[in-house]
């Protein structure tokens, strides 16, 4: 069985790959024996993290991607299809939560909008286009896309970040519909709250936000690796149009609260 988890002679992109969640799930498929391509907009973390991979003995290529840019993306496949010859498995894990903080909705101006919807979901779909065709004719492929527990439901005066990632998950369905009969999956992981070196999981806020989420803590980034590795091999195979939820049970009441809080008032 565990030799259905190996991802031995596999060629994986991943969008976003430089730091965080991203950085996370490369480490973890190069343990598992994949070749990775890692691609976002600053080079200097995706070159780390690629060093990082060709440390564990794998292939990897850093390469400096807005995947915003359908020209940037055209290049990324064509590089990456050169070198190694095929693609795998897709992770569209680009994103960003840009707003320092919520604000009313009379107060998002057409650049918030199109630079949230672009980087949180247009990416997902242009990264997907450009390699689909490829899958296809090569025999199948994987694709994963990354969205969050609000792709499920609203946040107050969260607007780009729940639409984008709320149009993940419905790009997902559409995507596993339509693709699978060429043999390409496409499947889904919905984190929750887990702090990376861009939010301390030591702070009081990560400390205080773990105190509502039923398992009583916040997540660790590493325990995304295992299930990017599960969903890039062959167990996964007979998977498609599914949603794999790492939020220690935020999302177990379904949309709406689980009713799980302390007795203190909430403030993050």
């Amino acid at each position: 069985m565990l030799e259905k988890l190996s991802l031995k002679n596999k060629t994986i992109v991943i969008t976003g790959g430089g730091t965080g969640l991203g950085k996370e799930m490369c480490l973890a498929m190069a343990r598992a024996g994949a070749d990775l391509v890692i691609a976002a907009r600053r080079l200097e973390p995706i070159k780390e993290v690629a060093k990082l991979v060709q440390d564990l003995g794998r292939r990897s290529l850093a390469i400096t991607t807005d995947a915003t840019n359908t020209s940037d993306v055209k290049t990324l496949f064509e590089t990456t299809l050169t070198e190694f010859g095929k693609v795998d498995a897709l992770f569209n894990n680009a994103g960003i939560v840009r707003e320092d903080s919520p604000k009313p909705i009379w107060d998002i101006d057409d650049e918030n909008w199109r630079v949230g919807i672009e980087v949180n979901l247009s990416t997902a779909f242009y990264c997907s286009r450009e390699i689909s065709k490829h899958m296809a004719e090569n025999g199948g492929g994987k694709i994963i896309n990354i969205a969050s527990g609000f792709g499920f439901r609203g946040g107050r005066d969260n607007y780009m970040y729940a639409a984008g990632k709320g149009g993940i998950v419905n790009l997902t369905r559409a995507m596993a519909t339509s693709l699978g009969k060429y043999g390409i999956t496409a499947n889904c992981i919905v984190p929750g709250f887990i702090p990376t070196e861009i939010s301390d999981p030591d702070s009081k806020r990560s400390k205080e936000r773990g105190k509502f989420i039923p398992i009583g803590r916040v997540g660790k980034p590493s325990e995304m690796g295992p299930l990017a590795v599960y969903l890039a091999s062959e167990a996964s195979d007979y998977m498609n149009g599914e949603f794999f939820a790492l939020d220690g049970g935020a999302l177990a009441g379904g949309i709406a609260p689980t009713l799980h809080a302390p007795e203190i008032p909430l403030e993050i």
